[in-house]
């Protein structure tokens, strides 16, 4: 190459551009030919459209809408009807991508912005994988069909829309390429390519999943370590110690929203984690080697099969599957260890990656340990861990073939890394779904978009639509046949309306709702029209006789005003709303942290101090009357606090204690009822939820008409105690 050449950015040079070129046409297509995207009018419907896909729709859909700025509160306006839905205790991963996705979907429309998202996905992990192998002297063929290889890694694009987050894995490969040049680059400079690197990773893992940000975090401090005890370059630690910090700063940044917006902090977690859930979905080992029941060919798949059929402790089936490709990189990256293990040589700095993140994520690893001894359980679904496993071995193996393949003649080495690419993508691609499904779905979209124009024709701008059955958010367990996020479907195609789903679960802002639930079909509307809601939404797959007796009893009050979509699964009731709306009360308390989840013979159980707590959605306080009754398994003093002041001693002794306050003064927002226990829980037995310090048997909070009071102080004057026995 002429020395003027040279001197031009490695992306303006002819050969580069042709290769990366080439290999960003030929990940496109093949993204295009799985999911059929050859048309404008394929582009405008979705990949998936059930579950958890509903879900990552509505996020790009908030996002397109201005409503999940870091920093600012996350405040969904358009759900959670009449109050918005308060995810702050829910954060958002990818911020900025589902920010640009938004901005994108403004211009070409939800559908084919998250479609242009999952393409971005492929061109992306494809192009950093390719230019981590150059930097570590890979030949292009083989770092081209590497990047092939890695963009459709199994774990990683089998998720698709409903995973949107864990599809983007540009920031693995490049993450490794940090952690490598920081542990062992003896050329790591301040001012050099290698530390922009390092940074500018940092801050794309602070910004992004934070499963991936947790298990580069551990690789980065692993380098440290080894750096600090070896070479002990300043550069190299400084580096590091600076990407840490950014990445960690910029996670922070982004997800702010949790420490300085949270309105109930003391509310039960919106995510259920426990130690459990570290078992079932950590790294299975064995699940590397074991191709999906859905593989192409048949006789891959009926491996898959007799693991279903033969395992009963499965968490995210098959996600971790290497690829053939990637098990021979696995299987020689083994070899290559045990080589130098036994002539007591150095490891290769991708075993000792790959060995430590086997460690930490495999089931019974370092994972259990720390949820069982620490409780370190937020981060349960280790398995995930595979896609750094997948690129570390094709990192490897792209390397030995290209050191392997130096002598031969150009044309071999570009055939056999086509082969490889070629067999080993064939492998790694799941099956398209079936026509029928395929169908099914795409009818659902074209329905829903139809379903929103008309909807919008027929209620005026800021009107609200309530949805039976009523469902909390997020990961709840749906009635019937009903989908987990399917009550999403009416945003996602409409601008102007607003819906009352999608409020945070056991927050007692939405408590509201779950009291209408079960009310009789006339006592439900009126209330609804008196709140100002226009229309009432049905699922139909939510209940068991199709809501029949409920749409039934509608027609008999009179509300024949209807519309329904082609499908004849969405039905929207047409209401007669009040013009002078009140803002629904709730007529429960909203049990909070220290509370077992269930009850038993009729007792809620706290296994210490617990919480529970009132929203109060007016500007002012209002008078309200409060009743609990209170059990313990042993004698005790039990404390009631409203809002830190204490109000209330509950003696407890040999049977239920009760209180009785009727005039309490509720403040405006969340009101919290703290109960404390002079005495430390008791264990009835080794089983589960035996923990018991006091238990609530009975509660009850009517709110006064008359409503409105001046100083709480002055109708809760003090401390008041009471002992009441069997």
């Amino acid at each position: 190459m002429p020395p003027s050449l040279k001197k031009l950015p490695l992306c303006l040079r002819a050969p580069a551009c042709w290769r990366v070129g080439s290999l960003l046409l030929v990940t496109a297509l093949i993204w295009a030919a799985h999911y059929q995207r050859w048309t404008l009018e394929q582009w405008r419907l979705p990949t998936d459209y059930v579950g958890d896909a509903h879900e990552m729709l509505a996020r790009i859909k908030a996002a397109a809408e201005g409503e999940t700025w870091p920093v600012a509160p996350q405040v969904i306006d358009r759900l959670g009807a009449p109050f918005g839905a308060h995810w702050n205790a829910y954060p958002t991963p990818d911020k900025p991508l589902m920010l640009a996705l938004g901005g994108l979907a403004n211009a070409v429309g939800l559908f084919a912005a998250a479609n242009a998202g999952l393409l971005l996905a492929q061109l992306s992990a494809a192009l950093a994988f390719y230019l981590m192998a150059r930097w570590l002297r890979c030949r292009w063929e083989w770092a081209w069909a590497g990047a092939l290889l890695f963009a459709y890694t199994y774990h990683a694009f089998h998720r698709g829309l409903a995973h949107f987050s864990f599809v983007f894995t540009w920031t693995v490969p490049l993450g490794l390429l940090a952690v490598w040049l920081v542990a062992q680059s003896r050329r790591l400079e301040w001012r050099s390519p290698g530390a922009v690197l390092c940074l500018g990773v940092a801050l794309a893992f602070g910004v992004s999943n934070p499963y991936y940000l947790f298990f580069w975090g551990q690789l980065l401090l692993w380098a440290l370590v080894a750096q600090w005890f070896g070479a002990r370059r300043r550069a190299n630690l400084g580096i590091g110690l600076a990407a840490g910090a950014l990445a960690l700063a910029a996670f922070a940044v982004t997800n702010a929203e949790v420490w300085l917006h949270v309105q109930e902090p003391e509310g039960l977690p919106l995510l259920s984690r426990n130690y459990g859930g570290t078992e079932r979905y950590a790294l299975k080992p064995l699940e590397l080697f074991i191709p999906p029941q859905y593989h192409r060919i048949d006789l891959l798949a009926f491996f898959g099969d007799r693991y279903n059929r033969w395992s009963d402790w499965r968490g995210e089936d098959y996600m971790p599957y290497l690829g053939l490709v990637g098990i021979a990189g696995f299987a020689w990256l083994f070899a290559a260890a045990v080589r130098r293990l036994l002539r007591r040589e150095p490891l290769p700095g991708q075993a000792l990656s790959a060995g430590w993140l086997l460690a930490y994520a495999t089931v019974g690893g370092l994972t259990n340990l720390l949820a069982f001894f620490a409780g370190f359980q937020i981060f349960r679904a280790t398995n995930r861990a595979a896609i750094f496993l997948s690129a570390i071995v094709l990192a490897f193996l792209v390397v030995r073939l290209s050191r392997l393949t130096v002598a031969w003649p150009a044309p071999w080495r570009f055939a056999a890394a086509v082969a490889v690419a070629v067999f080993g993508v064939f492998d790694q691609l799941p099956r398209r779904w079936p026509d029928d499904v395929r169908a099914r779905m795409v009818a659902d979209a074209d329905s829903d978009l139809k379903l929103g124009r008309e909807l919008e024709a027929a209620l005026p701008a800021g009107a609200m639509v309530f949805q039976i059955p009523v469902l909390g958010f997020p990961e709840v367990t749906p009635p019937h046949r009903l989908a987990d996020y399917e009550h999403f479907r009416p945003y996602l195609v409409t601008e102007t309306l607003r819906f009352s789903y999608g409020a945070a679960k056991f927050r007692s802002r939405s408590r509201w709702q779950r009291d209408l639930e079960n009310l009789p079909v006339a006592d439900l509307v009126r209330r609804l029209e008196s709140y100002g809601f226009a229309a009432l939404y049905l699922n139909r797959k939510g209940y068991e006789d199709r809501a029949e007796r409920i749409l039934g009893e509608l027609a008999q009050l009179g509300y024949t005003r209807r519309l329904q979509g082609s499908g004849g699964q969405q039905v929207i009731v047409v209401l007669n709303p009040t013009t002078q709306p009140k803002l629904p009360l709730g007529r429960m308390l909203t049990f909070g942290q220290g509370w077992h989840p269930r009850s038993e013979g009729g007792v809620r159980w706290a296994s210490g101090d617990a919480v529970l707590s009132y929203f109060n959605p007016h500007a002012t306080p209002h008078a309200a009357e409060l009743r609990l009754a209170l059990v313990a398994g042993s004698p005790r003093d039990v404390v009631l606090e409203h809002n830190g002041r204490a109000i209330h001693t509950f003696r407890i002794s040999d049977g239920p204690a009760e209180l009785h306050l009727p005039a309490l003064s509720l403040a405006p927002g969340v009101n919290l009822f703290a109960l404390r226990s002079d005495r430390p829980a008791q264990r009835l037995s080794a089983g589960r939820y035996q923990l018991r310090a006091f238990g609530l048997k009975e509660s009850a909070i009517v709110i006064r008409p008359a409503g409105l009071v001046a100083d709480a102080a002055s109708l809760a004057p003090g401390l008041r105690t009471a002992e009441i026995g069997r």
